[in-house]
């Protein structure tokens, strides 16, 4: 299992394949990287060479910003969204959908379970409501 920048990627897999297991590097960049790199895509990550690895790795560092810069990037981008009011920014606040998907229906991810209301549930519950009705 090859350590790049301090990630293990697998290696039993193409190169092209297990670069996309960095934070910030998907599909096309793995491909542009390994193409930058001049190593073969077919190649497994364990049979590469210490030199092919020496490019890849140079070619990530002076080219992308992946792992914690990248995440702590994203979240200050959220941080100054709720510090400025936006409207994106309170959808981040409130853990509401912010990319304009309705939320009717759907958004269970984001909403959490479903919170029932008004229902009366157990034995405890129904005795407390009857004496509440009397």
């Amino acid at each position: 299992m090859p350590r790049l920048l301090g990630i293990n990627i697998p290696g039993n897999k193409r190169i092209e394949y297990s670069l996309r297991y960095i934070h910030g590097i998907g599909p096309a960049r793995s491909k542009e990287l390994v193409q930058k790199a001049e190593v073969n895509p077919a190649t497994k990550a364990d049979d590469l060479s210490d030199e092919e690895l020496a490019r890849i790795i140079n070619v990530i560092q002076s080219t992308y910003r992946i792992e914690g810069d990248l995440r702590r990037e994203v979240s200050q981008n959220i941080r100054r969204l709720i510090s400025i009011n936006s409207y994106r920014g309170m959808r981040h606040r409130s853990g509401l959908p912010v990319r304009g998907q309705r939320t009717s229906t759907n958004a269970r991810t984001r909403k959490g379970p479903r919170r029932t209301v008004g229902a009366v549930r157990g034995k405890e519950a129904r005795a407390a409501v009857r004496a509440g009705d009397k």
